[in-house]
């Protein structure tokens, strides 16, 4: 089963990433990241980007939909000298912590050079305001073509509509988002496709620090690691409380994926494949789809982790199917300890992974259906309902249901559902709020254990799932909503 796949070799990096807490960050310095963007400014294709800190990787060890923006960024930065010197624990170290605070003002400065025009969303409107002053002031040839502090609001109350006109009127070639984690990556997620922006990137304080409002820590604390207790200090109200508990989850995690990945396969001795092999070459071409046989590979290391990752993107990418065949119980254990094993697709031969292809490659095309119910009119949702799907799963599951008689009872079966986003959420309320206005009753079953922490963590399980029938709240939800 050694057949190369050529289309593997073009995909894995050259300097290989690393999976710190189940985020593979790319091993770049700021200068690398800064021409990595450059070209994607030249593509005119859609890219969103993260500047990724400790506080990151702590919220995505709950937050489902987060862990897989993190995951499918088309560039991870590290964002936090303690994530550097994790890097060094784990075998693959990141050469330099490369922040938003510090990317943006490098960035500002390539855009004025080079002719790229630059959006700023997000924080109060006196900061953004005077950002855009003061960047103006000290590069006047910089094209800033707008900025926009849109009313604080949830992200499924936001005006999306509105936000998107001025942004498709402005036509920057770079937009930096700053609603803070995890709203700004959210909000990133579910637009950049249709935002026709080259780059996008989630700032988080840096308009702040442009504007003059937020003070960044002297340049001896930042380079030791120690900006966090600045900040601290400047903030402790705010901030201490959510240090704490991200110095105790990320010490604690990652002291279990040092012992899982990288300490415990050396003191057992039973690697089979090194960190530097060429274990990628086992593949399989199937049509447009890629099998990986992983026979005789008995533990990966964070590294290996890192490269599983970012070949598996490239490949969703591309619409191609990414499956691991005959995965052993130390592979199996080393992808549990980063909460991974659902993310990738396992199979225990090459039949079940040709089996698997065809039910990914059958849900594709059918992502809405008609399933029996009752005396109800029932619908099924299929696979994952994310932003690069939204609009189809609302497209057919209006059309079906308007097939059916007014004032029947509506059914949508979820047990079919692996995956759902934001942009998912806002397909379930406008579908919630079309039925509403048509006078229909339309109750969600069926929900796995994956969506509902999502819309958990949206605070809409109780009202999507738990009360079908539509009372004062729900309505006042659905009415207020701009979805």
């Amino acid at each position: 089963m050694r057949n190369a796949d050529p289309s593997i070799q073009r995909l894995v990096p050259s300097w290989p990433p690393i999976a710190i807490l189940g985020v593979p960050f790319d091993n770049v310095t700021a200068s690398e990241a800064v021409a990595g963007i450059e070209q994607m400014v030249a593509s005119r294709h859609p890219h969103y980007l993260v500047t990724a800190n400790v506080d990151f990787l702590v919220q995505a060890q709950t937050d489902v939909e987060l862990r897989r923006i993190l995951m499918e960024a088309h560039m991870v930065l590290c964002d936090g000298t303690p994530l550097v010197w994790a890097s060094r624990i784990l075998g693959n170290r990141l050469p330099e912590r490369v922040a938003g605070s510090d990317l943006v003002p490098i960035l500002l400065r390539v855009a004025a050079r080079k002719g790229y025009r630059v959006f700023l969303l997000g924080a109060t409107p006196e900061a953004v305001e005077e950002a855009a002053k003061r960047i103006q002031r000290d590069h006047p040839s910089l094209h800033l073509a707008g900025h926009y502090s849109p009313p604080f609001k949830m992200l499924l109350r936001m005006d999306h509509e509105e936000i998107k006109r001025r942004i498709h009127e402005a036509q920057p070639d770079l937009l930096f988002v700053a609603f803070g984690c995890p709203k700004a990556e959210k909000w990133i997620s579910m637009h950049y496709r249709d935002l026709a922006v080259p780059v996008v990137i989630g700032v988080g304080a840096t308009i702040d620090f442009l504007a003059g409002r937020v003070k960044r820590a002297p340049r001896w604390m930042q380079h030791g690691g120690l900006e966090w207790v600045y900040r601290m200090a400047c903030e402790p109200r705010r901030l201490f409380k959510r240090y704490m508990k991200d110095l105790w989850v990320f010490g604690r995690r990652m002291a279990w994926q040092w012992w899982v990945l990288e300490c415990r396969p050396w003191l057992l001795r039973q690697r089979s494949k090194k960190r530097t092999g060429r274990w990628w070459d086992v593949t399989h071409n199937v049509g447009r789809h890629c099998i990986m046989d992983l026979t005789g590979l008995s533990f990966v290391d964070s590294t290996d982790v890192g490269l599983l990752l970012k070949l598996q993107k490239k490949l969703h990418e591309d619409g191609r199917h990414f499956i691991l065949v005959s995965v052993s119980p130390g592979v199996q254990r080393a992808l549990e300890s980063l909460r991974l094993k659902d993310h990738f697709d396992l199979a225990a031969d090459k039949d079940g992974a040709l089996r698997l292809i065809e039910e990914r490659t059958s849900e594709q095309s059918a992502l809405v259906a008609f399933c029996g119910a009752g005396d109800r009119h029932g619908l099924k949702w299929c696979g994952e309902i994310t932003a690069a799907n939204a609009g189809q799963f609302l497209h057919d599951t209006k059309e079906m249901m308007s097939r059916s008689a007014k004032h029947v009872p509506v059914e949508i079966d979820l047990s079919g559902a692996r995956f759902i986003d934001s942009s998912g959420l806002t397909v379930m309320l406008r579908t919630q709020q079309w039925a509403w206005r048509q006078g229909t009753k339309l109750v969600f079953t069926g929900a796995q254990a994956p969506l509902r922490k999502v819309l958990r963590q949206a605070t809409l399980e109780q009202l999507l799932l738990e009360k079908p029938e539509l009372n004062g709240l729900t309505a006042d939800f659905l009415s207020a909503s701009q979805v």
